[in-house]
């Protein structure tokens, strides 16, 4: 059960897929180049690989307790987190102006993958605090990130995101959390949320809530939402703790999975009222929640990822161990380790494939949010920010839903064994469940994609990356090895069923919302699968450069060999669902609901 930074294909997809040293030109980030990225990832892995890594398995044998309001960690997880402050990772991605390294998110987004594979339940931790800081660096008083956001970046405090309530799961138009304003500009607070991700723990000295409430005579729904700041204790006015606020968790629940991190219940205002103070402006709380949310959502992809890449490694290494049945071929005289069997061979090619295609895709998406954010040129930074937030469901909805394909395949190379909780492969399969429901599940995702990234501009965004991904066919034709043949067709293939599952969304999204909305889910895979594909495309004709060149042949082959899997055995997929939306949609609803 130990795990293995993927540090070669991470290094690969940076230089070569998201153009690291292109990033390093732009202003700011001099200083992040290739040589500065492979450096820090390499001590990353140091780091998770050493401290974080051991701490997995026992997290999910030990819990995270609570007892009297009280919440205790995993025994091992406080020391781990000193170490994870004091090294300087929770700032790494963050402004120099409030103490962080002022790193891109291309390199930060391979830390945080290595984080998440090592221990998940405590790398959701960190990965709250993110989203927190960039809420607060976007909308957030001087005065609140004076006082709040050294403090987070340097990982003293954590940060939580309080959205979910017992009546208002994804319906956030029923919220009912309020916020009654004081004669001092705070505000008091009162309400109860639920599904809190770390909402309270031993292991830092305050924890930051950042709650959606109403303030009285708020317009309803959506947009009588506010955000505010509820610290877990209260900051003096020269920055020291005081009084414990108003805040208490009344209980964690008891999951399936990630149980070392605790889902919390909180309750707000039972003694007179939390002190919390406004983000920004009144009732555009949910507008400065989406940036927390969509931070989070990128990283929950990333999750699925990692989840992958650990199940996938434990899966190989018990693949070469163990030792059953002659193969097919007669090539050995007697029993042979698994790994020789050709089903076994296809489902840790699955892994590995769709790991390293998600990956990629993260990669360059990474690279695409720096640009967004950080280019010069006005045009650059729009043409990045399309690509980005067109991306970011899929990343979210697709790496997720294939990380519950990879986890299964992962218990299932182990047979038997996989199903006895003490092998640690049933763990992964676990934790991997909740990665496409928190955060917004599948269907959020995939309605954003139809709705909001689709529909709305007649999917011209859309088609604008199918144009992209056919010069990537024409590099393939003009190689013209068997293997980028052979991609090339499956990609082309996979780009005209796209094509048309855009303009059918487009053109029915108004008329038929019913039929567009059954297949949306289906579509957010299609195109996830597309996108994926479309990196491991060129993937495949970087390897063949490098290995004309001499460099690295193992990992260059494999890389090829990869890739054409990917076309030939995943990408082959996306014809069906296009199928499946374009002439199924009207079976998806037309049994009558009293039928069920």
């Amino acid at each position: 059960m130990s795990y293995t930074a993927p540090l070669k294909d991470m290094l690969f997809d940076l230089q070569h897929l998201a153009n690291i040293d292109a990033i390093a030109l732009i202003p700011g980030f001099e200083d992040a180049g290739f040589d500065t990225a492979q450096a820090v990832l390499e001590e990353c892995a140091k780091f998770n690989e050493g401290v974080l890594a051991p701490l997995n398995w026992e997290g999910d044998k030990n819990p995270t307790s609570w007892k009297d309001g009280v919440v205790t960690a995993t025994p091992g997880f406080k020391d781990a987190y000193q170490q994870f402050t004091q090294g300087g990772w929770q700032g790494l991605q963050h402004p120099v102006d409030f103490g962080g390294q002022g790193l891109p998110k291309t390199i930060g987004a391979f830390c945080g993958e290595m984080q998440q594979s090592a221990n998940m339940s405590f790398a959701l931790c960190p990965l709250l605090s993110d989203g927190a800081i960039e809420a607060l660096l976007t909308a957030g008083s001087d005065e609140l990130k004076s006082v709040y956001l050294e403090k987070l970046v340097s990982g003293a405090w954590t940060g939580t995101m309080n959205l979910t309530e017992p009546q208002a799961g994804s319906d956030l138009a029923a919220v009912r959390t309020r916020a009654e304003p004081q004669g001092d500009g705070s505000y008091k607070v009162f309400g109860t949320k639920i599904f809190i991700t770390w909402g309270e723990h031993d292991m830092a000295e305050n924890i930051v809530h950042l709650v959606l409430a109403r303030v009285q005579g708020a317009p309803e729904g959506v947009k009588g939402i506010s955000l505010f700041v509820v610290p877990k204790f209260l900051v003096n006015a020269n920055g020291t703790l005081g009084a414990r606020n108003d805040v208490q968790c009344v209980s964690i629940e008891h999951k399936m999975g990630i149980k070392a991190s605790p889902t919390a219940v909180l309750q707000f205002g039972d003694h007179g009222g939390a002190v919390g103070y406004l983000v920004g402006e009144e009732n555009r709380g949910l507008e400065y929640m989406f940036i927390m949310m969509n931070a989070a959502r990128y990283g929950v992809g990333v999750q699925g990822i990692a989840i992958s890449e650990r199940s996938y490694q434990q899966a190989v290494q018990f693949a070469r161990e163990r030792v059953q049945s002659r193969p097919v071929d007669a090539s050995a005289p007697t029993g042979a380790a698994i790994i020789h069997h050709p089903d076994v061979r296809r489902m840790l090619m699955t892994m590995r494939a769709v790991t390293e295609g998600c990956r990629a895709l993260a990669s360059v998406s990474a690279a695409a949010y720096d640009a967004a954010h950080c280019h010069p040129d006005a045009e650059v930074r729009k043409q990045n920010q399309a690509f980005y937030e067109f991306m970011v469901p899929l990343i979210k909805g697709f790496s997720t839903e294939m990380s519950l394909e990879v986890t299964s395949l992962g218990v299932q190379v182990h047979g038997g064994m996989g199903f006895i909780e003490e092998t640690g492969a049933a763990q992964y399969y676990r934790d991997a469940k909740i990665l496409t429901i928190y955060e917004g599940t599948t269907a959020i995702q995939a309605n954003d994609l139809v709705g909001r990234k689709t529909a709305r501009d007649g999917g011209q965004t859309a088609k604008g990356l199918a144009a992209q991904i056919a010069v990537t066919e024409g590099e393939l034709a003009v190689s013209a090895t068997p293997a980028a043949l052979s991609v090339a067709k499956r990609l082309a293939a996979a780009r005209e069923a796209f094509v048309e599952v855009v303009e059918f969304m487009a053109a029915n999204a108004k008329a038929r919302p019913v039929a567009v909305y059954a297949g949306s889910v289906p579509y957010l895979m299609l195109a996830g699968n597309l996108m994926a594909g479309w990196q491991m495309a060129r993937s495949l004709l970087v390897a063949q450069q490098q290995l004309a060149a001499g460099v690295d042949a193992g990992f260059m082959q494999a890389k090829i060999v990869t890739a054409q899997f990917y076309a030939e055995h995943i990408m082959s997929r996306v014809s069906c669902l296009r199928d499946s939306i374009v002439q199924g949609a009207d079976s998806a609803t037309a049994l009558s609901i009293d039928a069920f």
